[in-house]
């Protein structure tokens, strides 16, 4: 009797056990961060990408396999110790430039898993493959170009094809990777000699850019200067044609005017185009109109009587006492 019952209460610990273990199989967490992959029977369905509690099947019939969605950083070439100080690889950044020449370059590579099905069984390691696939870009890419533009100002043109080589290979690879950018870190000759006089031309191409910047900025400030002097006589001229003009008007309605007065009387308006010259051309001249009958000379004295003439007011205010 006791063996039977010792037998019950064995079986009901196996179940209360059991239950339990069906119980916490059968719900499971997904972080906003995460996104997860329901594997039945070792077939993987549709991502959860849903942060929140969600129900599966207990084990052995699914399981779950939660990855990230942050963004992920290939550090190629070097890696940082624990004490947090670089670690660099030279075997693993040397490389051939198109002109035969060896550098040291190394990169960062941003990269997520945008298709976890295929990042967990389209491969047995899928960041190796990506490490790899960033060495055969590298490596390709600074094999095509010159050591100048490696060190230089070629610098975002290696980053731009050796991110377009890269994400080609992952497509090809299928391994659910995508690849969000290249950082070319450094790139640099392994001899001390070299790399200085490599900076040095880096500095003299930085001088003569900033040299022709600055003439580049003198010859568009003298050439607004010169524009601007340039309209301001145009102005002027304009200005002076337009005077000229009305003053042409002005001195052909004048003519036209004597002419019509000279068509009246001929001899008086003569005479008086001739005391007006003379006015002009001896403006400090005494005039006189004098009449000569052959024996006495009689004049006017125009200028003498001008003077001896009181002002209007003046005889007026006389005028008022009388």
């Amino acid at each position: 009797m006791s063996t039977r019952r010792a037998s019950v209460a064995a079986g009901l610990v196996i179940s209360g056990v059991l239950l339990l273990i069906i119980a916490f199989s059968t719900w499971y967490t997904v972080d906003e961060s995460e996104q997860a992959v329901v594997i039945t029977f070792g077939k993987a369905g549709s991502p959860v990408t849903d942060s929140g509690l969600h129900f599966k099947m207990p084990w052995p019939i699914q399981q779950v396999e939660k990855l990230s969605k942050e963004t992920f950083s290939l550090q190629f070439g070097y890696k940082q110790d624990p004490n947090g100080e670089l670690v660099s690889f030279d075997k693993e950044t040397k490389m051939i430039t198109g002109d035969e020449y060896i550098v040291l370059a190394d990169l960062v590579v941003q990269w997520k898993i945008t298709d976890p099905e295929k990042y967990l069984f389209n491969s047995q390691n899928p960041q190796e493959i990506l490490h790899d696939a960033t060495s055969s870009s590298i490596r390709s890419v600074i094999g095509s170009s010159t050591i100048d533009a490696a060190l230089t100002d070629g610098k975002a043109e290696i980053e731009a094809k050796t991110r377009e080589l890269l994400t080609t290979l992952m497509t090809n690879y299928d391994i659910g990777i995508s690849i969000q950018g290249v950082k070319l870190q450094d790139v640099e000759l392994p001899n001390a000699e070299v790399r200085a006089a490599f900076t040095a031309v880096t500095d003299a191409r930085e001088t003569k850019s900033t040299k022709i910047n600055e003439a580049e900025k003198y010859k568009n400030q003298r050439e607004s200067e010169a524009i601007g002097e340039r309209d301001a006589i145009k102005s002027r001229a304009l200005g002076q044609k337009t005077a000229r003009i009305e003053q042409a008007r002005g001195d052909v309605a004048l003519f036209n005017d004597l002419h019509a007065e000279y068509s009246k009387n001929k001899a008086i308006t003569r005479q008086r185009l001739i005391i007006e010259t003379l006015e002009q051309v001896l403006p400090q001249a005494k005039i006189y109109i004098m009449n000569d009958n052959g024996e006495t000379l009689k004049y006017l004295p125009l200028q003498q009587l001008e003077s001896q003439t009181p002002p209007p007011a003046e005889q007026k205010t006389e005028g008022g006492g009388n």
